[in-house]
């Protein structure tokens, strides 16, 4: 009796879901052409990763006289298997279904940044070797760099992001982000594809941490975890995109844990520290030290109730980050 019931109500359930679908389209893709798969860039992504770090990540054993036939296999599945979702993105970019003159057109350009993609990885590995070096050299809990480059999550999320930057600036919609929201899914470090990290970047720990598009890092920047380098921007949204909206970074700068920095014309000199828990949203003159008040510490005993003068006020602050 109740499978008849609910073959009854069939109907009229299906109704209104595609009524709902017609309702809210934003909320789906109809008639319009492919999105990659997010499953292949995530595996494309941890291939990547292999390529990069050979004998961390998938097969081990390898030795000098192997490398050279273990990467020309790599690069061989890579190269077929980026592809697909590269030219993609292209006819998604295009958003033309079923015309075959831009279909050709984007699977010709995709082919092209598929080469210069892997021609961009030799200077990709050269910048992670100052990253792993100075993940070792900043955090005397390090035993080796191995330990680094095997279980730091700060240093994945930097290698992810180094990769996907590149896919950013060769204009590959969609799926840079789709990489660094996948290293992000994993390691709690959120880094925008777009921002601009010099040489020896090292995130501690990393969780919380947040990295926006348009952040220029410069070389010797070392970051805590809860650490905001983002915009200030109460209620403009989309009206403000493409612009320089993020924070620049000098050299040599340390943000220690919960630091909040704000705002694309914010730019933080050469040499600061910045203390935990600060919220900056004015540039700061180059080796300057900036540490925000200690709180004050009130004691009172328990059953007795708060005077009305106690009472804390919330302020509320309308940021996007």
């Amino acid at each position: 009796m109740l499978r008849q019931e609910l073959n009854d109500a069939l109907p009229a359930t299906v109704r209104k879901l595609v009524d709902s679908v017609h309702e809210h389209p934003t909320l789906a893709r109809l008639n319009l052409s492919y999105l990659p798969s997010r499953e292949v860039v995530c595996d494309c992504t941890d291939r990547l990763l292999e390529l990069a770090f050979p004998g961390y990540f998938g097969e081990q054993g390898i030795t000098e006289a192997t490398l050279p036939f273990r990467v020309g296999e790599q690069v061989a599945e890579l190269m077929e298997r980026l592809y697909e979702p590269i030219r993609y993105c292209f006819r998604y970019r295009e958003n033309k279904p079923g015309c075959e003159d831009t279909e050709r057109r984007c699977d010709a350009e995709a082919v092209a940044i598929v080469q210069k993609f892997f021609d961009l990885l030799p200077a990709v590995r050269a910048k992670l070797a100052t990253d792993v070096q100075a993940a070792f050299d900043s955090d005397p809990a390090a035993t080796s760099t191995d330990e680094t480059i095997f279980s730091y999550p700060g240093l994945l999320a930097i290698a992810v992001q180094r990769l996907a930057h590149e896919l950013y600036l060769l204009n590959v919609p969609l799926l840079p982000r789709v990489m660094t929201e996948y290293a992000h899914s994993r390691t709690g470090v959120d880094i925008h594809p777009g921002a601009t990290i010099g040489d020896s970047f090292f995130i501690d720990h990393g969780t919380g941490v947040v990295i926006g598009e348009t952040c220029a890092i410069g070389t010797g920047v070392k970051v805590y975890q809860g650490v905001t380098l983002g915009a200030l921007a109460p209620a403009f949204g989309q009206m403000i995109r493409g612009t320089k909206r993020h924070p620049t970074i000098e050299d040599n700068v340390v943000v220690y844990a919960g630091a909040t920095i704000l705002g694309g014309d914010t730019v933080i000199g050469q040499g600061c520290t910045i203390g935990g828990n600060v919220f900056i949203t004015e540039s700061v003159p180059p080796r300057t030290t900036v540490t925000a008040e200690p709180p004050s510490l009130r004691y009172r005993e328990r059953g007795k109730k708060r005077r009305k003068d106690e009472a804390e006020t919330l302020v509320v602050m309308d940021y996007q980050i």
